[in-house]
């Protein structure tokens, strides 16, 4: 590995608040590891030069919109994929508490930073992807929906989803819905943070991973979305594997403990997803 070097998002100074006025809490023994987070942080991974292949992938934790799981969902997936020469940039959103847009901001804001300084980050501009686990999945299909192409594009190139939140209606996922939307959003709202719904020409080609037993989020969140992509004609690749449940990560530990057996597997097939990047 080259370096790991850290970043304050916004210069420190983010445009908008998201209301969490307590300390921001880490404790390595909770699944949540971090809670009340007020500012935003990118972690960045760099291969070494000899085997870099210009292929960046920032990668958004899950947690429900309420804390992140940084170490299986987001540290341990940036240390596999810096070892197969991708520059990996492991995102610490700010938590919404109901401010909608605020998670958003945040990965929007890192693909400008990734882009901006593409050259002193060893990357291609062109091959920025972001990769979302459950929530962070949401977050990342988000980013790949609602992008704006003005100035600094903040389109993602691609986008990597595990087992992910995608609707805020039908299937949806309680806790994520209330932390992100609030107790009483519009329809409207609830319509603009459904991906499913937001899709468009522009979304880009998507990998998404589930596991049929999940008993946190519903597979057919994931169904809805690969539904819209094809009605789009945008490229698109879903494994639906037998076991694993919720939240396996890449060293195949679920939430609850237990091994997802197909880990190995899911390892192979996103190697071989990834390889139309380099």
């Amino acid at each position: 590995m080259k370096e790991i070097k850290k970043i304050k998002l916004w210069g420190g100074n983010p445009p908008t608040h998201n209301e969490l006025f307590d300390t921001e809490i880490v404790n390595s023994e909770e699944i949540l590891e971090i809670v009340n987070i007020t500012e935003p942080e990118l972690t960045i991974y760099s291969p070494e030069e000899a085997n870099n292949t210009g292929v960046a992938v920032i990668i958004c934790p899950g947690g429900a919109y309420a804390g992140l799981a940084i170490t299986s969902q987001g540290y341990d997936f940036a240390d596999w994929l810096v070892n197969l020469g991708i520059t990996a940039a492991v995102l610490k959103y700010r938590m919404p508490n109901g401010h909608q847009e605020v998670p958003l901001d945040d990965l929007q804001e890192s693909i400008r930073y990734l882009r901006k300084n593409f050259k002193n980050l060893g990357i291609n501009k062109n091959k920025i992807g972001v990769a979302g686990f459950s929530a962070g999945g949401h977050l990342a299909a988000l980013a790949s929906t609602l992008f704006s192409l003005e100035g600094i594009s903040t389109r993602p190139d691609f986008s990597m989803l595990f087992y992910p939140v995608i609707s805020m209606g039908l299937h949806t996922q309680e806790d994520t819905y209330q932390n992100l939307l609030g107790k009483q959003p519009s329809p409207d709202t609830i319509g603009k943070y459904s991906c499913q719904k937001q899709v468009r020409a522009g979304t880009p080609p998507t990998l998404i991973l589930v596991s049929d037993d999940d008993t946190v989020v519903s597979p057919l969140n994931s169904i809805l979305y690969y539904e819209a992509l094809k009605k789009h004609n945008i490229p698109a690749t879903l494994y639906l594997f037998p076991q694993g449940n919720h939240a396996w990560g890449i060293k195949g530990n679920n939430m609850f403990g237990e091994k997802f057996d197909y880990l190995e597997e899911a390892k192979v097939l996103i190697m071989k997803w990834l390889l139309s990047y380099y």
